[in-house]
């Protein structure tokens, strides 16, 4: 690597905020807000928080350790088929006008889960915001090199948790604020994905929990220097994406962006569309993901 390469490097590492203090989404504060793709009353908390802390992605069914590398890619729970209660309220689900993401696609596979877990102490990492929000970004979205906790704000029923890169050495920053809401009214109700709380990097297009069709138009606005923006839309019933569009050249000063995504064979009811943003140091440097219903 040359010298002017590397200190066009670092230059571009330090625009994205990668280098700045690792609390909120890609460059915020120390407090999480509300989810810019959720519902405007979603709650916030501005007194219940910890240090941010090292965690790593749930271990498979079976493993004796209930640890495992970084790189361990889980699978969406499949419980026993069961029938789907009569009256879903969203007092029933405690998501209330929040969409579930991931890991779970409806509330009567949460509630198996939770039985399976009291008899028997199935996948306990329902049960943590952070190895939950850890196995959402590697394991659901694929973004192998983000795999620490850069901040952790949990109030209630609701997680706001930072995550960043993990590679190389030495980075520093969050990626991403994921919010999560306990899935259910149970004692043990696990934690589901919602969306993400965004700042300097944001995607508001299509409306959170909007019915769309293939093509969809996907837009928002970011803060950098040479950003490459990607656009996936994926499905918790699919291991590779089921839309992608690539790539959009962007940068500035909270400037808009714009993209067009194709996607086929959509089976969920809800959708992940996830925009990208990366190239300087890793891959993907920062993300955004909002829920969407197929029409």
């Amino acid at each position: 690597m040359n010298v002017q390469l590397h200190l066009r490097l670092l230059a571009a590492a330090a625009s994205t905020g990668l280098a700045l203090t690792a609390c909120g989404s890609s460059g915020g504060t120390a407090h999480a807000p509300a989810s810019p793709s959720a519902p405007p009353d979603t709650p916030v908390s501005s007194s219940s928080s910890s240090s941010p802390r090292s965690a790593a992605a749930p271990a498979p069914p079976g493993s004796t350790t209930g640890l495992a590398p970084q790189t361990y890619t889980p699978q969406t729970y499949k419980p026993t088929a069961l029938p789907e209660p009569r009256t879903r309220t969203a007092h029933a689900s405690g998501l209330g006008r929040l969409q579930p993401l991931w890991p779970f696609t409806s509330l009567a596979q949460a509630r198996a889960w939770e039985r399976d877990y009291r008899s028997g102490g199935h996948q306990p990492w329902h049960l943590d915001p952070d190895l939950t929000a850890l196995a959402f970004t590697q394991g659901y979205l694929g973004f192998h090199d983000i795999g620490r906790v850069s901040s952790h704000h949990v109030y209630g029923r609701h997680a706001h948790i930072g995550v960043g890169l993990s590679t190389p050495k030495g980075i520093t920053g969050t990626a991403a604020v994921i919010h999560l809401v306990r899935y259910g009214m149970g004692r043990d109700a696990p934690w589901e994905v919602v969306g993400t709380d965004d700042t300097t990097f944001s995607l508001t297009l299509p409306a959170y929990g909007a019915t769309v069709r293939s093509p969809v138009l996907t837009g928002g606005r970011i803060t950098g220097v040479d950003e490459s923006i990607r656009v996936h839309v994926r499905q918790p019933a699919s291991k590779a994406p089921i839309g992608t569009a690539c790539c959009v050249a962007a940068g500035g000063k909270n400037q808009p962006w714009k993209e067009r995504v194709s996607y086929r064979g959509a089976t969920n009811r809800v959708l992940t569309v996830v925009a990208t943003t990366g190239g300087h140091v890793a891959e993907v440097e920062r993300f955004t993901v909002t829920a969407v219903h197929p029409g």
